[in-house]
């Protein structure tokens, strides 16, 4: 009992979860920790379930690892990575962190890739730099399922001071008028978006605004998501690739503007998309700069097996060059056997092993 006493010791603060808002908590922007009462969990109830007890002159944190569910590989990694873990103190630093992340949802396998993907967070304090973080993520998200997922895509997160990078940032979203589920969203699907210098940050969003997105709509976080997540240099690559096209500025702007993914596609798959639409379909390049969602679509496993088909039921005369063309991409693919293969298939009866024959050669 003494050993769980010196384990964990987590201050119990009045939680702003368990209270509510009284207003949106992305306008009060209030921080309050919430930690968790690890000692409480069943997990840590056992002594022997957590106590770290060296064999064969191993070392502690070694065989804390071992007990917690890390293999031999990703205790290797983690050394490699981190060697100053081997001088912590298994009881007082490690474990604490390893019952947190327990006591948070997150399964043994998915704590190890944590770990192993940033070793340091386990030498971060656990009171004054994890759980604020992890605590300011669900103060925006209001769910403590959605702050997992959003971790889990992005486990940096909690070795960021989040009070430093990210609050600035969602701020300059509010002060603009950017609705909270908007910036929710955005935080919960692509959290790294903020995780970047202010002033930076500041830049993009005039950025957008200058382009004439709205910042009441969906599309303003995702363009600002677009923007962050390559440099001037790429950006005016990408501009130029569509020139090369055939796009003017005002049919890339108005592109982006409807579909701002588009121009997160990487080159190579800016020109194999625009090449197979324009050179194999035959379709006019402004009817894909008005279309610009299609750019999006994975030219291996979609674009390519599905365009094979089009072009083989339009030399039968089966369906017309002017068929809905986003549709054919867009649809799931239970509608696009309905539509285009199943509905044809008397007619030309190895329609759909053409169709396999392309999805298989996308995987290889």
């Amino acid at each position: 009992m003494l050993l769980l006493r010196r384990i964990i010791r987590v201050r119990q603060q009045s939680s702003v979860f368990a209270h509510g808002f009284s207003e949106s908590p992305l306008k009060s922007l209030r921080y309050s920790s919430t930690s968790s009462e690890i000692a409480s969990s069943p997990k840590s109830a056992s002594p022997d379930s957590h106590s770290v007890k060296p064999e064969n002159d191993e070392k502690p944190v070694i065989v804390l690892f071992e007990n917690h569910g890390f293999s031999k590989t990703q205790i290797s990694e983690i050394v490699k990575k981190f060697p100053q873990v081997l001088s912590a103190n298994p009881e007082k630093t490690l474990l604490p962190k390893l019952l947190f992340f327990q006591s948070k949802g997150l399964s043994s396998p998915e704590i190890a890739k944590l770990v192993c993907c940033f070793p340091s967070i386990l030498m971060r304090s656990l009171d004054r730099k994890i759980i604020p973080a992890f605590d300011y993520i669900q103060e925006l998200l209001q769910t403590e399922k959605k702050t997992i997922a959003s971790i889990k895509r992005c486990f940096c997160l909690l070795t960021w001071d989040l009070q430093i990078y990210a609050r600035p940032n969602v701020e300059t979203l509010i002060q603009i008028g950017v609705p909270d589920s908007n910036i929710a969203t955005i935080l919960h699907y692509q959290p790294r978006v903020f995780l970047i210098n202010a002033v930076r940050f500041k830049e993009i969003v005039e950025e957008v605004k200058e382009m004439g997105f709205n910042p009441l709509r969906l599309n303003f976080v995702i363009a600002v998501l677009a923007m962050r997540a390559m440099s001037k240099s790429t950006w005016r690559k990408k501009v130029e690739i569509y020139k090369k096209w055939g796009w003017s500025e005002e049919e890339i702007l108005f592109a982006f503007r409807r579909h701002p993914w588009c121009m997160m596609a990487s080159e190579d798959k800016i020109n194999g998309v625009m090449d197979f639409f324009v050179n194999k379909i035959g379709y006019e390049i402004s009817y894909i700069a008005k279309r610009p969602a299609l750019i999006s679509h994975s030219l291996k496993k979609r674009i390519v097996p599905r365009g094979s088909v089009y072009q083989v039921l339009l030399s039968k005369g089966l369906i017309k060059k002017d068929v809905n063309l986003p549709f054919l991409f867009e649809a799931t693919e239970t509608q696009f056997l309905d539509k285009f293969i199943d509905s044809h298939k008397k007619l030309i009866p190895g329609l759909l092993n053409l169709y396999k024959e392309k999805l298989e050669d996308a995987k290889r």
